[in-house]
């Protein structure tokens, strides 16, 4: 990996000033907290500021904390704003993903944001995944360019038939391109429902395992706000919507690839934040995965 230019990009600047000032039209998600979400964590861990607008997750030693929304989607766009554990946060983990069930099921369908936590000082690392009926395995890990537990930052997915984009603050970091893999693997099938959670991975989340979460520091804690989606909701047997239809913005042409702006962002994360790609990772996979020739600017 190149080494990091000092200086950030002006068309990165440009775009976190367009994410403070303009708001790309969404579903935003109605009534309060308990109307949207579930809970599964002692009511101890789970706190809202007085309007309710911000939640606080907390991780100690005894129970850690989560959220899922009571409702599926099949494709769309889901938006959430973090912020993350501050200071030594080794072993910690704080994650905004989609998953088919609730739980670990040998058949999920999943995509995942997970932050891992680091020593004070260190920089947060930031991991996807991709699941396809259980097996995961394709995971990217990247450096951020910005200090994540400062302030809010928005963390966003583009699910539709055609890729699965992973944005930060508007700027993708990964495209994972759907070309009809004879490894079916693109999750494109079963709706998802949205969970956030904190919880102590300590065995595998900092240098591999090497960095234990100090419990001094306890209660570790993440905040969430502006939840949003503009999505198809799952209705059964088979809502409408789910079909390609190009009526919704994250089914028409140009969602399924990146504009020319977003190249070039894309371009600039490849080459300075990308700390780890299963791509080019031989021992694991001395075979190339059929996904990875793909060219994600396509």
């Amino acid at each position: 990996m190149e080494r990091m230019s000092s200086s950030i990009p002006k068309f990165l600047l440009i775009i976190a000033l367009i994410t403070v000032l303009f708001t790309l039209t969404q579903a935003e998600v109605q009534g309060s907290f308990d109307d949207n979400f579930s809970k599964s964590c002692p009511e101890t861990h789970f706190k809202t500021s007085e309007d309710g607008q911000i939640w606080y997750l907390s991780l100690d030693k005894k129970a850690g904390c989560g959220f899922m929304t009571r409702q599926k989607y099949r494709f769309g766009w889901f938006s959430m704003k973090l912020k993350l554990v501050g200071g030594d946060s080794a072993g910690v983990v704080t994650a905004y993903y989609m998953c088919t069930e609730d739980g670990a099921g040998p058949t999920r369908d999943e995509l995942d944001f997970e932050f891992l936590g680091n020593r004070t000082g260190e920089p947060y690392t930031i991991q996807t995944n991709v699941y396809k009926n259980g097996t995961g395995n394709r995971e990217m890990r990247h450096i951020l360019w910005f200090d994540p537990t400062e302030d809010f930052h928005t963390y966003s997915i583009l699910w539709n038939t055609h890729q699965i984009v992973f944005f930060v603050d508007r700027v993708p970091i990964r495209v994972y391109k759907n070309a009809n893999y004879t490894n079916n693997f693109f999750p494109n099938e079963k709706p998802m429902y949205l969970f956030s959670s904190i919880w102590n991975a300590d065995d595998w989340a900092t240098r591999g395992g090497l960095e234990k979460t100090n419990w001094k520091n306890q209660p570790f804690v993440s905040s969430y706000k502006d939840f949003s989606v503009d999505g198809c909701q799952w209705k059964d047997p088979f809502p409408a919507c789910v079909s390609t239809t190009t009526k919704n913005w994250w089914d028409q042409y140009n969602s399924w690839h990146l504009s020319s702006d977003q190249k070039m962002d894309y371009a600039w994360v490849q080459r300075n934040l990308v700390t780890y790609d299963y791509c080019q990772d031989t021992e694991r996979f001395p075979k190339k995965p059929e996904e990875c020739w793909l060219n994600p600017w396509d």
